[in-house]
């Protein structure tokens, strides 16, 4: 049997470096590969939601309109069940009662005798998903009359 000399274990050594640099390089690859494929995942889910979400809010929008004006507790329940699901999902509702006039999460449809920049009247609720708006509010703003 041929004994190694120095220079052929020098030689194997460089060959596992070498052999190391690639796997540990291809296992980042994969990493890499499997956290992004993950995010994209999670981003398709995301927009399919909103998708799904923003379809309904005009059933939303009229359900709201039969709660005000139709006295019914199945109505009422059914309603409250549904904010609750939206809730779940992070589909929740723009507050903009009483609040300074926010051009990100508002829509000024009229402006009316009132305070200054405070929503007056919500006209058409507004809708985020998560931290995301789906639908700005559409609102009546306050403004100082001169005379």
């Amino acid at each position: 049997m041929k004994k190694k000399t120095d220079s052929d274990i020098q030689e194997l050594q460089k060959q596992i470096e070498e052999w190391k640099g690639k796997y540990l390089r291809a296992l980042a690859d994969y990493q890499n590969l499997e956290k992004r494929t993950q995010n994209e995942k999670d981003e398709l889910r995301k927009l399919a939601a909103e998708i799904v979400l923003a379809r309904m809010l005009p059933v939303v929008d009229t359900l709201t309109k039969a709660k005000d004006h139709i006295m019914d507790a199945g109505l009422n329940l059914a309603y409250k069940e549904l904010e609750t699901a939206f809730a779940e999902l992070g589909f929740t509702k723009i507050d903009v009662a009483g609040k300074k006039f926010n051009p990100h999460e508002m829509e000024c449809i009229e402006v009316v005798a009132g305070e200054d920049n405070m929503v007056v009247e919500e006209l058409l609720s507004g809708y985020k998903l998560h931290d995301k708006i789906v639908r700005v509010a559409q609102v009546k703003v306050g403004k100082t009359l001169q005379n």
